[in-house]
């Protein structure tokens, strides 16, 4: 735990990651906020909630590159400005929006959501050293699993002691409080020996958007689908066995599990291939599938679990040190889209594997989602002229 003493110990970075995940947890239950608001608010089906869920996360995906590429542009402070006083104002005004108008403003709150995770990360390859840096990752993706074990429940229990409304207000406040403190923090997002990279023009998208890049935002998807498709086969196979009142405990040791295997894995003297932690996290999730009630499903949650988020942060990591300095906006915010794009995806595809199988199948279809993105990404990365030094080949950096 040195690696990690000396981690924290960098100017702003324990408040950066405090002020990040209060961020990052509020936006993360907004899909949850809305479905509440649309459902007990509105009195409207599931149906209708997932339309306005996924205007925004759809928003979200389409703005990553945006919002990234205005950072490059403009800078950190105009565009967290810019997101905050627009999600400040959608939702205020949440419970008073009929449901059309509803959907589309939630898209354009998407679109302009506050840019915490990718910010985070700018700022990371920033503030960190190469022999820190995928320490550095690997408590971003230990926060982005917090978030999703903290922010959904919260709202979810808030919801049944409170109007729908207050719970959007609330998840809107903690947003907008997130987004102010990063701006108030206003973290680096170029290191010293890169404050000139500007200066010199930002290189075209081809220079850099090349295999090694195209790899790494392949795995990035093919992770997100196999988490998001992997919950559902869980629901339905406990489903199945009469026992979906445990499916939140499941979710929870597999959350506990990867958040060991996160900090593990930064503490370890030698990264590993990105394509290789994705190929064993899809190898580990097929035999979930032979699990049919809740203690085994907890027992295989624990293997495949412990591979979760060391993989994100090697697809964190990998982003950082393909992007030149002065284009790592954008390429973290496609990131984030690739991620979210796999989230939006990997549901809806589990989903027809188990309609037309068993839940068992659900495991499989997302287990072999993540060993066709590694094998993808480890093809691609052959193919780029800097797999040499690339931490998504086999010849991976040593920090």
């Amino acid at each position: 735990m040195t690696r990690y003493r000396q981690l924290l110990a960098v100017p702003g970075m324990a408040s950066l990651l405090g002020v990040s995940l209060l961020a990052r947890a509020a936006i993360t239950a907004s899909v949850m906020a809305l479905t509440m608001h649309v459902v007990l608010g509105l009195d409207m089906s599931y149906a209708a909630a997932g339309g306005v869920a996924a205007a925004l996360t759809a928003g979200m995906a389409l703005g990553g590159p945006l919002l990234g590429r205005m950072i490059d542009r403009r800078g950190l402070r105009t565009v967290l400005l810019v997101t905050v006083v627009l999600q400040a104002v959608f939702w205020l005004s949440v419970p008073i929006l009929p449901y059309g108008i509803l959907m589309g403003a939630a898209f354009a709150a998407g679109l302009l959501m506050v840019p915490a995770q990718p910010v985070t990360r700018q700022a990371i390859a920033a503030m960190t050293t190469a022999g820190q840096r995928r320490a550095a990752f690997a408590l971003e993706s230990v926060q982005g699993e917090l978030s999703y074990i903290v922010g959904p429940p919260i709202v979810i229990l808030y919801a049944a002691k409170v109007s729908p409304g207050m719970v959007a207000w609330s998840v809107g406040a903690a947003i907008v409080a997130g987004g102010a403190g990063i701006a108030l923090l206003n973290p680096p997002l170029r290191a010293e020996n890169e404050a000139d990279a500007d200066t010199v023009g930002h290189p075209r998208r081809r220079e850099w958007l090349g295999p090694g890049m195209i790899a790494v935002l392949v795995m990035a998807f093919g992770t997100t689908m196999l988490l998001s498709g992997t919950d559902l086969a869980i629901v339905a196979t406990l489903e199945e066995a009469g026992q979906v009142s445990w499916a939140a405990v499941v979710v929870a040791v597999y959350g506990v599990a990867s958040i060991v295997g996160g900090l593990v894995y930064g503490a370890l003297p030698r990264p590993l291939p990105t394509w290789l932690l994705l190929g064993l996290l899809g190898l580990s999730t097929i035999p979930a599938g032979l699990a049919h009630d809740w203690p085994w499903l907890c027992v295989a949650g624990v293997g495949a679990g412990l591979l979760a988020a060391p993989t994100l942060s090697a697809v964190a990591d990998a982003v950082s040190r393909l992007a030149p300095a002065s284009v790592r906006g954008e390429a973290t915010g496609l990131q984030s889209s690739a991620q979210s794009a796999g989230f939006a995806l990997g549901s809806p595809i589990v989903g027809v594997a188990i309609d037309v199988s068993v839940p068992a199948g659900g495991f499989a279809a997302a287990g072999l989602a993540g060993l066709a993105a590694a094998l993808a990404g480890c093809l691609l990365s052959r193919r780029s002229p800097t797999r040499a030094r690339s931490p998504i080949s086999s010849s991976v950096s040593r920090s």
